[in-house]
């Protein structure tokens, strides 16, 4: 019998994902562990593997389309196998893909946590969750009108392709290319210059490459965008002597050995957002919430988010009480989630839920920075990198030491810049008394 393949849920908080690229084309054969396809939330891109051998039979949806989790997006089984009755829909979605770009190809893997009896059972009612947002142009998904508010369109203008038919991000994207003054007739554009990705050369010789936003991307712009424009930001530029801080990297680095799970290398990072743990607990107007404008939340504990560079662009993956946990729990959990963050394979709940941001640019010689808060958070703290500086020395003579920045930022509208300064100026302190820190 043929089996459903649902499309996978890729974390509590996720109701629905994008279809990226298919990895394998109906007829195929397919094995357990073979890549099927890329998927993505807006946060993350990952990848599904097949759990199940045999032959793909059939799609229901087809590349860009967004779909619920748990739908069935295609049948796996053995050639000549009825899929009928493993259709979301009455077969309306696969019919529109199969005529609209008949090479086109649509596959998924089976969710992790479902066995192939529930697939088939929850193929069944997956219709009736079909989330949709109505709106002037009918049924618009929650991803297309995020887009259309990004890009300041109106989505009741859009020509819907989705399934069912309703507006999804692609006639989002095709309707803001279309608005654009073109080199056609009347300002209309041509097909050459709406295409996602192409590259052109000028009479001169010189050319240009345009790229669309992905997903990721898109949702970056528009948290940063957003948390600028409603927010009072504000950034105070401290630094602290790393001297001490430095020396006790070394020990650790000169007693590295390896452990039952490995060895634990602690970076100068991992020292810091231990520090910052520890002392927000006693400045619970950092680690807080600004809620609609006028409510400040104020967490008992410390959840700390902390920037990585991706391929796919910056995430800030969660240390869930940071505050209760060791210098080593720490600094093995952050290379873990960073870990799965570049790999793609982060599940969205860590990538939400922080109550205080790090981000580390010292590694590339940053000396000060403004970093963005990320909503609804009050604060985030940038850590710099190491510059000598000099001082009097106790023989009246001048010493070098090295000097390390930190760059708070801070919502005016919760926080005042005479408790934010005491916070850095208490981590400043913490942070050149280290080893103190770990006797508490």
């Amino acid at each position: 019998m043929a089996t459903a393949v649902l499309m996978p849920k890729a974390g509590i908080s996720v109701e629905s994902c994008i279809i990226g690229k298919w990895r394998k084309q109906p007829g195929d054969v397919v094995a357990v562990g073979d890549v099927l396809f890329d998927y993505e939330t807006d946060k993350a891109v990952f990848e599904c593997r097949s759990t199940a051998d045999g032959v793909l039979l059939d799609i229901f949806f087809g590349e860009g389309e967004e779909v619920p989790v748990l739908t069935a997006v295609c049948a796996v089984g053995q050639p000549g196998e009825d899929t009928a009755s493993l259709r979301p829909a009455t077969g309306t979605a696969a019919a529109a893909q199969k005529a609209s770009a008949p090479a086109a190809t649509a596959v998924a893997a089976i969710a992790p946590a479902a066995t192939a009896s529930a697939a088939i059972a929850s193929a069944a009612i997956a219709p009736a969750a079909l989330a949709v947002t109505p709106g002037k142009a009918g049924k618009i998904s929650p991803r297309a009108r995020g887009l259309a508010q990004t890009l300041g369109v109106d989505p009741s203008d859009a020509s819907p392709t989705g399934p069912y038919g309703r507006v999804i991000a692609r006639d989002i994207e095709a309707l803001d290319a279309a608005r654009r003054t073109g080199a056609g007739i009347g300002g209309r554009v041509l097909d050459d210059e709406v295409l996602p990705v192409s590259a052109q050369a000028q009479a001169d010789g010189s050319g240009y490459t345009d790229e669309r936003f992905t997903g990721i991307r898109r949702a970056i712009a528009k948290a940063m965008t957003d948390s600028l424009a409603h927010s009072a930001q504000l950034t105070h530029h401290h630094s602290c002597d790393a001297t001490r801080l430095l020396a006790y990297r070394k020990m650790l680095k000169a007693r590295e050995e390896p452990g039952l799970t490995g060895p634990v290398k602690i970076s100068i990072g991992d020292m810091v957002m231990f520090a910052v743990s520890r002392v927000l607990k006693q400045h619970p107007g950092l680690n807080a919430h600004l809620l609609n404008g006028d409510t400040i939340r104020r967490f008992d504990a410390v959840h700390l988010g902390f920037a990585v560079d991706t391929p796919r662009g910056l995430m800030v993956p969660t240390i869930f009480n940071a505050d209760t946990k060791t210098l080593s729990d720490i600094s093995r959990e952050a290379k873990e989630l960073a870990a799965a963050a570049n790999t793609g394979s982060i599940s969205p709940d860590l990538l939400r839920g922080a109550t205080f941001t790090v981000s580390n640019l010292g590694a590339l010689g940053v000396e000060m920075f403004t970093p963005i808060i990320n909503p609804p958070q009050v604060a985030i703290l940038g850590v710099c990198g190491l510059t000598t500086r000099v001082r009097q020395a106790d023989d009246g003579g001048i010493a070098a030491y090295q000097s390390m920045g930190l760059s708070l930022t801070y919502d005016h509208r919760a926080v005042d810049g005479a408790p934010a300064s005491r916070f850095v100026q208490e981590l400043s302190r913490t942070l050149e008394d280290f080893e103190l820190l770990l006797a508490i």
